[in-house]
């Protein structure tokens, strides 16, 4: 019935590890099956498998760690650690350092 409609099916064989990657991380495959469609010259491919998700590492650059340490009075690995939990925010990154909660 496929073939009447003009898609044709086509299993990927011996499929290695499949990485899909977003501005906030991966999704890895390690295992999963893969077919190709093709219809209408349209080729869409189905995944099926379990991903596990692997979050980007975020680059400080170290023009803002330093400038950090110095507003917050802190080490560079302290001011660091604050701006990656923060996702970057300098400001933010110097409250944490300074409010004594």
């Amino acid at each position: 019935m496929m073939k009447q409609l003009g898609m044709q099916v086509e299993q990927i064989e011996d499929v290695q590890q499949i990485v899909i990657s977003t501005g906030k991380g991966a999704y890895i495959f390690d295992t999963a099956e893969v077919a190709a469609m093709t219809m209408q010259g349209i080729t869409t491919y189905q995944i099926t498998g379990e991903p596990r998700f692997e979050a980007a590492v975020q680059e400080i650059p170290e023009d803002d760690v330093k400038m950090v340490a110095e507003q917050a009075q802190v080490g560079l690995e302290a001011a660091r650690g604050a701006l990656q939990k923060t996702g970057g925010d300098i400001a933010e990154a110097i409250i944490l350092l300074t409010s004594h909660v």
